[in-house]
C-alpha cells in the first residue's frame, strides 16, 4: 500500500477537475429538489448514484418507508454510496441534504437555471448546499485518483427533508445504523459557513405553542365575554418586560455565528387570534375565544431545556395571577438539545491543518445559529466526530438569487481532499 499523496497532488487535481465541478453543482442546481413538498429526489439521487457507481462505489437507494413526509406521491429516497479502500481502516462520511427551500419571490435569474457569471453559479440550493455536495464529491474523485490503495473507507451520501428536520433522511438512516461506529469514525457535513470555518454544533432548540381560551361573547358587549387575545396580549407584555432583557444578558462561550446568535434568542413565529375576516365581508361581531402563539426560542449550551420550558410556564403562571380570568395551554411541537464537537478532536484537527495549508490561515471555529443535520448523527447515532465543513456564505442560504463562489468550492474541494487522507492515514505525518 502506498503513502498518501501529497497535498500539491491532491490540490493540482482538483484544480484540473474546476469545470468539471461546476458542470456537477450545475446539474445538481437544475434538479429542483423543493421541500415541502418534497420533488424530485429520486432524480437527483440517481445522478450522484450512477456518478460514484461508475467510481467504485457500492451504492444503496433508501427511501425512508414509513418516515415522517413519505408518501408514493413525494417518496424519501436517500442514496448512500461506499466504496472500501485495500485495507482495514477508518471510515470517513460525506453527507449532503439534497433537498432546497422553495425559491420564493425577488429573483433576477431563473432559480434553477444555474446561471454562471462573474465566477459564481446562481440557483436555489447553489449554496445550501448542493456547490458542497458537489465540492466533496470531486474532493474524494481526486482522492480516489491519487491514492487507488487507500486505507479504510469513504462513504458520500445525499439525504433528504433537511430543511423539514431531517426526519425521513439522517435521523431515518442513523435509526438504521447508517451514521454509528464501527460502520462510521467520521462525518463532514458540507453545509455553507464559509470556507475558511469549522462548523462545531449548533444552538439548541425548542419550539411550542400557547394557546390562550377565553369565552365567546357578542362584540358590542364585550364584558359578557373573556377577550383571548387581549389575554394574549398580557403575556406578550411580560415576554417584553420580563424574557427579553433576561435573554439579552446571556452570552454562550459557543463560537455561534453570528454575533447576535451567541445570545439566547426568542422569535414569536406567529399568532392568530378570533374568526378570520370574510372576503369581501365584514368580520363577525364576536370576542375571541382563542388566540395561538407559537414560539421558536434557541438556547445556548449552557442552559438546558427544563429551564427553557419553566420560564415560559413561569410567565403563563404570573400573568394568571394578575388575571383570574386567564386560561392557558402549552403544548411542545419539536426540540433538539445543542451540540458541539471537541475541537481538539482528531477531526477538527485534520480540517484545521487542511484549512491552512490551502488558504493560508488559521481555520476559525464556529457554530451555527440554528440546527442541522448533525443532530441526529450524535443523538441518534451516538456519534460525537461530526463537523460541518463547506464552501458559500451562510448569510446567502434561503436568499433570492442565492449563489456559491466558484474559487470556494475548489478551495473547499482541496480542504476536503487533505483532511480526507490525513484521516484516512491516522495522522497528519507525511503531509
Amino acid at each position: 500500500m502506498t503513502a498518501r499523496p501529497p497535498h500539491e497532488t491532491l490540490f493540482t487535481r482538483i484544480d484540473d477537475a474546476r469545470d468539471d465541478l461546476v458542470a456537477l453543482a450545475s446539474d445538481l442546481i437544475r434538479i429542483p429538489t423543493v421541500n415541502p413538498p418534497g420533488d424530485a429526489y429520486a432524480a437527483c439521487g440517481e445522478l450522484i448514484g450512477e456518478r460514484l457507481a461508475k467510481r467504485g462505489f457500492a451504492v444503496e437507494y433508501l427511501r425512508a418507508e414509513g418516515g415522517i413526509g413519505d408518501s408514493d406521491r413525494y417518496p424519501r429516497t436517500n442514496v448512500v454510496a461506499r466504496i472500501e479502500g485495500a485495507a482495514p481502516g477508518r471510515c470517513l462520511h460525506f453527507n449532503s441534504h439534497i433537498d432546497v427551500v422553495a425559491p420564493g419571490a425577488g429573483w433576477t435569474v431563473h432559480p434553477f437555471a444555474a446561471e454562471v457569471r462573474d465566477g459564481r453559479i446562481y440557483g436555489r440550493g447553489a449554496c445550501d448546499m448542493k456547490g458542497g455536495l458537489a465540492a466533496s464529491i470531486v474532493a474524494v474523485e481526486a482522492l480516489l485518483a491519487a491514492w487507488p490503495d487507500f486505507p479504510g473507507a469513504i462513504e458520500i451520501s445525499g439525504t433528504v427533508d433537511e430543511e423539514t428536520g431531517g426526519y425521513a433522511g439522517v435521523a431515518w438512516l442513523a435509526e438504521r445504523g447508517y451514521f454509528s461506529p464501527p460502520r462510521v469514525d467520521y462525518v463532514i457535513i458540507p453545509e455553507p459557513l464559509n470556507k475558511d470555518c469549522v462548523c462545531l454544533g449548533h444552538r439548541g432548540v425548542w419550539w411550542a405553542e400557547i394557546e390562550v381560551q377565553g369565552r365567546i361573547a357578542h362584540g358590542s358587549m364585550p364584558f359578557l365575554g373573556t377577550s383571548a387575545i387581549r389575554g394574549m396580549g398580557a403575556f406578550l407584555d411580560r415576554l417584553e418586560r420580563d424574557l427579553y432583557p433576561a435573554l439579552n444578558q446571556r452570552r454562550t462561550a459557543m463560537p455561534v455565528i453570528p454575533d447576535g446568535a451567541r445570545f439566547s434568542t426568542l422569535n414569536l413565529n406567529s399568532i392568530h387570534g378570533g374568526l378570520d375576516e370574510v372576503d369581501d365581508g365584514f368580520p363577525s361581531a364576536l370576542v375571541a375565544d382563542s388566540c395561538r402563539l407559537v414560539l421558536d426560542r434557541r438556547y445556548l449550551i449552557e442552559e438546558s431545556e427544563d429551564e427553557v420550558r419553566r420560564e415560559i410556564l413561569d410567565l403563563l403562571e404570573a400573568v394568571r395571577a394578575e388575571r383570574p380570568e386567564f386560561r392557558y395551554a402549552l403544548r411542545d411541537l419539536w426540540s433538539v438539545p445543542p451540540v458541539m464537537t471537541d475541537a481538539d478532536s482528531d477531526l477538527v484537527r485534520a480540517l484545521d491543518r487542511a484549512i491552512e495549508a490551502v488558504l493560508g490561515r488559521r481555520a476559525r471555529h464556529v457554530a451555527s445559529p440554528g440546527t442541522y443535520d448533525q443532530k441526529h448523527v450524535q443523538r441518534i447515532g451516538h456519534l460525537r466526530d461530526c463537523v460541518a465543513y463547506g464552501p458559500g456564505i451562510l448569510d446567502l442560504a434561503h436568499q433570492p438569487d442565492e449563489y456559491v463562489g466558484i474559487d470556494d468550492m475548489v478551495e473547499a474541494a482541496k480542504v476536503m481532499a487533505a483532511a480526507a487522507a490525513e484521516l484516512l492515514s491516522g495522522g497528519a505525518d507525511g503531509a
